[in-house]
């Protein structure tokens, strides 16, 4: 007998009772973004950060030297593995991490504030320049946090700590009355 399985996004349940208009800060859940770990193979480095720089669609944040988190709100799966596969695989290996990580948008006047109660990072804008990305602890869990906009950042967290961190987050914006949501899509 077939079985056929619905999907659910990891933070549902949390979001469940915060629905309506969002307030000036906001932490949106991404639904579907696609996530890849890229890691360049030795003495390609270089040439796999400028391509992955060309890439359109795409954000390529930095995690460590020669390793990148690869998201895309508008690229599925196969198209972005098809993309990463023309890098040669003996320049960069990949593996998707959709279904292991969890992308929250954080934003709002304050969102620094808000932030500093919970990362152990500068995040002022002449040190942390919109597309630049850092792996740290976050509410105690390791997140890969990305500077998107004047006022906006991404956290890619684990799918197992997701719930914990997003409540977490919750709490520190609850001052801003910050709203929360799933992203449209």
């Amino acid at each position: 007998m077939p079985t056929n399985f619905a999907y659910r996004h990891a933070l549902e349940d949390h979001i469940a009772g915060f629905e309506g208009d969002a307030n000036p800060h906001h932490l949106t859940v991404l639904t579907r973004p696609t996530v890849f770990s890229v890691m360049a193979r030795t003495g390609h480095e270089a040439d796999i950060a400028g391509a992955l720089d060309a890439m359109e669609e795409i954000s390529a944040r930095f995690v460590s030297p020669s390793e990148w988190l690869v998201v895309s709100e508008i690229l599925g799966a196969e198209a972005l593995a098809r993309d990463l596969a023309a890098l040669g695989s003996e320049r960069a290996s990949f593996i998707e991490q959709s279904d292991g990580r969890v992308v929250m948008r954080i934003a709002g006047p304050k969102v620094r504030q808000i932030l500093a109660k919970c990362v152990a990072a500068d995040l002022h804008p002449d040190v942390f320049v919109i597309g630049q990305a850092a792996n740290m602890l976050c509410c105690h869990v390791t997140a890969n946090v990305a500077r998107t906009g004047d006022d906006e950042f991404e956290l890619a967290v684990m799918r197992s700590y997701a719930g914990y961190v997003f409540d977490e987050l919750m709490e520190m914006g609850r001052e801003f009355a910050m709203s929360s949501g799933l992203s449209a899509g």
